[in-house]
Parts: structure tokens; C-alpha cells; sequence
């Protein structure tokens, strides 16, 4: 750190090395070993998992604790037509503006703890879930989080104290027929036309109109090895999602009866897991106040921006879910973001770091007055 000259280009250092050794959930040994690097060169203390990546830091004093969480997993996904780990969500971003604010911070005397949680696996989910099983937020009173927005919620400069992001659900499903000639396709039953009828059944779906959901097929494999057979099996996915998480419930309820109905109408037999679920936002508004307010501290109050709503899912969430009384935020940071989170291509303007090091740290030094 001591040859580089100014804080702005510690930060973009940092950014650069983690966007540019990206690790995907659960695997993120590297990221894990060098963010604690940084922790021990700027002699701030940490604990590591002996079971998990990922590691939690704390500064400060006192009984009640302050803290903030940075997700340090990459996507897997097609980058110039090679499958490979690659932060088109932000996550390198996260960590760097968490660390900013921990420079910032870890002199001040503080009369309350401030812990630093760089949590692994939110891309997959599971990762806060194993977090809240460490007990890294027992003492927690309040957590907040941060993300960068894509430019059609934020533009560069502004910021939001939350981001209320929607549920979500994920789902594999299989279907067992029997395979038949093209040319006798009353011998068979044909997982085709079941795929066809789920399609069918998630667009026949009609909850109060007034709510934000969607339900749709995100994969879909059925292959009989040859153009004049018809595949009897066949695997598929399902990416649901609501605003709210009682709505989503219903759709989990909805889409389960829509598969046992069709197994009747066609004859095959559908088998499906649902593998993994993200809860919707539950905001503090305590937490959001006090994001607010550091906002308009840090940056002026034409930089703030109100609460927004997204359908997009991240396991922060789980935090409040699994323990209630937690007050958490996440606040969402304009970078003026395209084409979008999770495209390969994602790219956005670095000066965002700054923006948002300098709102987190107001922040935590505000949450964490006495």
C-alpha cells in the first residue's frame, strides 16, 4: 500500500485485483486469502472458517455491533465463448467499497464494534444462511449492505438508503415418458408437449394483477439422439420471482398443482426439486434512516435518491429472515451500469467506488455513535 499515493487508487487497485481473479461460490479460496492480506497489512484483526471461504473482520468497541457485509463470489457463466468465473454482478465492486470504508474507519474511536462480513456463495444462495449458522450477526443491532445499480434504476451520483429487492425461486424438474418413432407418435408420450404444457400452465397463472411476479422456463433438454425419434424424458428449469414473499408462496403453490395436473393430461410423470429460494427484501426503517441521512452527510442531498424496487434477489435478506430483529439496509449506489448486472459484458464507471466507500463509511460511523 505504500507505493500507491492516494486512497482513490488503493481502492481501484483492489477492485482491479479481485475483477480480475474472479472465484465462484464456495471456491473463492484466493479472494478469501488476499482480502485477509489486506487485513493484515493494515493490522486489523480477523476470523477465518474452518469449514467455509470467506472471513469476518471487527474494529471498534464496545457491547453493540455494527455491521456490514460484502459478498465475495463471481457468476459462472460465457465470456467471449468460453465458460468461466466472471464478476459481471458487482461483487468485486462490493468488496472494494467495504474495504474503503474499513480504511477510513479502523482509527476512529469508536464506541461501538463495527464487524466486516465478507460473505461467500450469494450467486448460488446459502452463503448469508451459513453465515447467520456461524453466529457472525448474533450481536448484531444493525446490518446494512451495498450494491451497485444498473443505470436505469441510478445513474452516477445518486445513491439510495435501500433497495427493496423481490423473492425469488429456482427449480429443476425432469419428465419421464416414452420414447416413440416419428412416425407412430401414438406409441409414445412425448416429453415434448409436457415441456410445451408447462410453458402453457406458468402463462395461465393469474395472481392479483396489482403484484409484481413472473414464472417462466429458463431451460430446457430433450433429445431422443435423432431428428425422427420422440424423446419420452426430458430435464427443464424454472426461475420464479415476486416482489413480495407471500406472493412468490402462491406461485410455489400454483405451479406444483399446474405439474400434477398435467401428469394426468399427458400421461408422463413430472419430478421437480426446488433448489434454492431467495426472500425478499424486509428493510429497516431505522436502518434506511440512518442511510439516509448519511447520504445527504457525505455527499449533499441532491445526490440522494429514494428507496427503489427491484425484481432482482440477493441473499442479504436471509439476515432479517432468519433473524428478525436485525435492522438491515441494503443501500444501492449509482455507477451508471451497463448492459445490465449478470451480462458478461457488464461494466461501469469506477468512480462509484468512491462514492460508495465514502457513503458506507458516514454510515457505519454514524450507526455506530454512541
Amino acid at each position: 500500500m505504500s507505493q500507491v499515493r492516494t486512497y482513490e487508487e488503493v481502492i481501484y487497485g483492489w477492485f482491479d485485483h479481485f475483477h480480475q481473479n474472479p472465484e465462484v461460490s464456495w471456491k473463492e479460496i484466493e479472494t478469501t486469502k488476499k482480502i485477509a492480506a489486506i487485513l493484515d497489512e493494515l493490522q486489523v484483526s480477523y476470523k477465518l472458517f474452518s469449514d467455509v471461504t470467506g472471513l469476518v473482520a471487527e474494529i471498534g468497541q464496545g457491547e453493540e455491533v455494527i455491521a456490514v457485509r460484502a459478498d465475495i463470489d463471481a457468476l459462472w457463466q460465457e465470456v467471449d465463448g468460453v465458460m468461466r468465473a466472471n464478476h459481471s454482478c458487482g461483487h468485486d465492486a462490493n468488496i472494494s467499497m467495504v474495504l474503503g470504508a474499513l480504511i477510513q474507519l479502523k482509527d476512529l474511536p469508536l464506541k461501538k464494534r463495527i464487524r466486516f462480513i465478507f460473505q461467500p456463495a450469494e450467486e448460488t444462495g446459502g452463503g448469508a444462511i451459513e453465515m447467520v449458522k456461524h453466529g457472525v450477526i448474533d450481536d448484531v443491532s444493525y446490518l446494512f449492505g451495498v450494491h451497485l445499480r444498473p443505470i436505469e434504476e441510478l445513474p452516477l451520483g445518486k445513491v439510495t438508503p435501500a433497495i427493496h429487492h423481490g423473492a425469488a425461486l429456482f427449480l429443476n424438474g425432469t419428465i419421464h415418458g416414452v420414447d416413440a418413432h416419428g412416425a407412430r407418435p401414438h406409441q409414445g408420450k412425448n416429453a415434448i408437449d409436457t415441456i410445451f404444457a408447462i410453458g402453457q400452465m406458468l402463462k395461465n397463472i393469474y395472481l392479483n394483477p396489482f403484484e409484481v411476479y413472473s414464472a417462466k422456463l429458463t431451460k430446457v433438454v430433450a433429445d431422443g439422439g435423432s431428428t425422427n425419434i420422440i424423446p419420452g424424458n426430458a430435464s427443464f428449469s424454472l426461475d420464479v420471482r415476486a416482489q413480495k414473499n407471500s406472493v412468490l408462496d402462491e406461485l410455489q403453490k400454483r405451479i406444483e398443482e399446474g405439474f400434477k395436473s398435467i401428469n394426468l393430461m399427458y400421461g408422463t410423470e413430472i419430478q421437480w426439486e426446488w433448489i434454492d429460494k431467495t426472500p425478499g427484501a424486509e428493510v429497516s426503517e431505522e436502518a434506511a434512516h440512518i442511510a439516509k441521512a448519511s447520504i445527504i452527510e457525505a455527499l449533499g442531498i441532491e445526490h440522494l435518491e429514494k428507496p427503489i424496487s427491484t425484481t432482482g434477489s440477493d441473499d442479504f435478506h436471509y439476515y432479517t429472515v432468519l433473524r428478525p430483529k436485525l435492522k438491515a439496509a441494503m443501500i444501492g449506489i449509482g455507477a451508471d451500469l451497463t448492459p445490465g448486472l449478470h451480462h458478461p459484458k457488464m461494466t461501469f464507471n469506477k468512480e462509484a467506488l468512491i462514492t460508495g466507500a465514502k457513503v458506507l463509511t458516514t454510515t457505519l460511523r454514524n450507526a455506530a455513535k454512541g
